[in-house]
């Protein structure tokens, strides 16, 4: 199931907006302005990210500037400013569709999934794509340059994670709570190690997981 993190301070739209997405199938989180959006963005995945420019805090567009830093997840922004000015300020940010209101819920839902599928997210059969990568989340299988390859169901879920966040930067800590929980009492190398064993696994496509200096790993298309 494709996730959504909507962004909206008025509740009324917020509320509709999530429940006309749930009953086609989406899941969806809500936030009530930029900082609990960023919040929620640094610790969770998301395919789609529809977001409000006239907010308390930091408004949409110096959320979608932040985001756009270390993320790719599309972004649409729902929002009155309907501008030439503020749209293309909006395309300038980094954003991929802009919605101006009021609006029709289909279209809204229309857009938000062809971005979805655009962004490798939410396609029927579970598949993830980068670089000669590719998951079958339905299968929990994995291919690399259409050959199947064996991994282990730690390599898997590591993989899962770099892959659903691909062009981003992960920290150690991030991977850790992400893949082996919040309870895990064992060290951050744990990671390093479990990397190692995945560009084994991988082969030449193992060169796509790239260690950053200080930060933790980023997975790339080539």
């Amino acid at each position: 199931m494709s996730r959504v993190l909507i962004v909206e301070d008025e509740v009324r739209i917020r509320d509709i907006v999530r429940d006309y997405f749930m009953s086609h199938g989406l899941d969806c989180d809500l936030a009530r302005n930029g900082a609990e959006a960023l919040d929620l963005m640094r610790d969770n995945d998301y395919d789609a990210v529809l977001l409000d420019v006239l907010m308390p805090g930091p408004d949409g567009f110096s959320v979608c500037e932040a985001v756009r830093r270390g993320s790719r997840v599309p972004i649409l922004f729902l929002t009155a400013l309907g501008s030439e000015r503020d749209v293309l300020r909006g395309y300038a940010l980094g954003c991929d569709d802009y919605v101006t209101k009021p609006f029709s819920l289909a279209v809204l839902l229309a857009k938000t999934e062809a971005l979805i599928r655009r962004g490798g997210g939410g396609d029927e059969a579970g598949l993830i794509v980068c670089g000669a990568i590719a998951l079958d989340t339905g299968a929990r299988s994995c291919t690399v340059s259409g050959e199947p390859v064996k991994l282990q169901p730690r390599e898997y879920e590591l993989l899962c994670c770099l892959m659903r966040n691909r062009g981003r930067v992960l920290s150690r800590e991030q991977l850790l709570d992400r893949v082996w929980g919040l309870d895990f009492e064992g060290g951050d190398r744990a990671v390093d190690a479990r990397i190692r064993s995945l560009r084994s696994a991988l082969g030449e496509a193992g060169g796509q997981i790239k260690t950053v200096f200080k930060s933790g790993y980023r997975l790339e298309e080539v």
